[in-house]
């Protein structure tokens, strides 16, 4: 099997480096992401410079472009064979709720959803992940990677991929098939004054997890509780976002 990891944290990131070397048993593994953090670029591609792709070492390669221009390249003719699975991550830090329409890393995996198989985003969760330097503290979650591919994949229908999130905590009680939950209004903007007199500002803090009505069956929860509760979220996430329970209600009062 031939696996692309991707990320948003850059090609140096210890959770890609733990994640490439849990999964090298189960096949080639090449790694393929950006040269720096390119973290909140979502699905966003490269269009007004040309990418440079630098192999740093042996299946590892920099690329000065975002986590989908590098699963867009190697998908398309960087390389002379095909990948059977993307996988993306792991990423310094959840991707809950609303969390994957800014992320990089789940950018990445929708960017590799015409696989053979559905491709997967990893995110580690927790208070102090965004502090971790070495790959040895994404050896937990990289292992619960390996043997979630390596068990056989569950089927997702096309152009869906898999949104993980993986508790920081030092035993993981298990996994739970989640649905994807909200974050309430994001935290302020700071404003501060730069050395050179001009105004600038820093994008706020994610918002809280907020409540969330019931969507499904009574047994399944939303990512927020899983991780919070110690388990792996694992939450099945579509490229289609048309909301079709309104869309006959819409079509007849548009023609009304």
């Amino acid at each position: 099997m031939n696996i692309l990891i991707a990320n948003d944290d850059g090609v140096f990131a210890p959770g890609i480096q733990a994640l490439a070397e849990a999964l090298r048993p189960l096949g080639r593994v090449v790694v393929v992401a950006p040269e720096s953090e390119r973290s909140g670029f979502s699905s966003a591609l490269t269009l007004d410079r040309p990418l440079r792709p630098i192999q740093i070492a042996e299946d590892v390669w920099a690329v000065n472009g975002t986590p989908a221009d590098c699963v867009y390249l190697s998908m398309n003719g960087l390389f002379d064979f095909e990948f059977d699975l993307v996988v993306s991550g792991i990423n310094s830090g959840a991707n809950l709720g609303d969390d994957v329409l800014y992320s990089g890393t789940v950018g990445a995996a929708f960017e590799g959803r015409l696989m053979k198989q559905p491709a997967i985003a990893v995110s580690l969760a927790g208070p102090d992940v965004r502090a971790y330097n070495n790959k040895e503290d994404y050896a937990q979650a990289a292992q619960w990677v390996h043997d979630f591919i390596a068990s056989g994949l569950p089927s997702l229908p096309p152009r869906h991929i898999f949104n993980i999130n993986i508790p920081d905590v030092p035993q993981l009680k298990g996994a739970q098939i989640t649905y994807q939950g909200r974050r309430a209004q994001s935290k302020p903007i700071t404003s501060h004054v730069d050395p050179r007199g001009r105004q600038v500002y820093w994008i706020g803090l994610a918002g809280e997890a907020g409540t969330d009505p019931q969507r499904v069956s009574s047994h399944i929860d939303l990512d927020f509780f899983a991780v919070a509760n110690g388990y792996v979220s694992v939450t099945p996430i579509q490229m289609d976002a048309t909301n079709y329970a309104v869309l006959e209600d819409l079509q007849i009062s548009l023609s009304q």
